[in-house]
């Protein structure tokens, strides 16, 4: 990856619809040449996908909560088995496996409070391996969304 690669990863995180011809005269290439490094870029999965990134409060998701997850047990079944079933869990947008303890932490949306408290005691408390669940709701976020920094 070059230094004409990291520029046109760079204003495509700011501004994923731009068209590769605009693209192209930002970083002084021809078009072909600039669809020629897209291709490459996407095909090296660099750029992983594109996507429109809704407000969730515009779509009725006003709630956030952060939940810790400690699994009891740590065994490969039991860890894919949680991850399969986090995975399928729509109100969760973000997981990630911890080192140390806790093992997981999720970041989850709904309507409301009281829907989180239902996905909370009918989903979350019965997600394989599940020892404990801590959560916290979020007051703000700062920073939301930020593109990738690239060297």
């Amino acid at each position: 990856m070059d230094a004409l690669d990291r520029e046109i990863l760079s204003l495509l995180q700011d501004d994923g619809r731009m068209s590769a011809t605009h693209l192209a005269s930002h970083v002084g290439l021809s078009l072909s040449a600039c669809h020629r490094r897209l291709k490459e870029l996407e095909q090296s999965g660099a750029i992983e996908r594109y996507r429109a990134v809704v407000a969730p409060a515009a779509v009725g998701l006003t709630f956030e909560a952060i939940v810790f997850v400690t699994i009891g047990r740590t065994d490969k079944d039991t860890i894919v088995a949680f991850e399969e079933a986090v995975v399928a869990i729509p109100a969760v947008v973000e997981a990630q496996r911890l080192f140390g303890d806790p093992d997981y932490m999720l970041r989850i949306l709904t309507r409301d409070m009281g829907a989180y408290q239902e996905l909370y005691d009918n989903t979350l408390g019965a997600l394989p391996g599940v020892q404990r669940l801590t959560s916290t709701m979020v007051m703000k976020r700062l920073g939301a969304d930020r593109a990738v920094p690239i060297p």
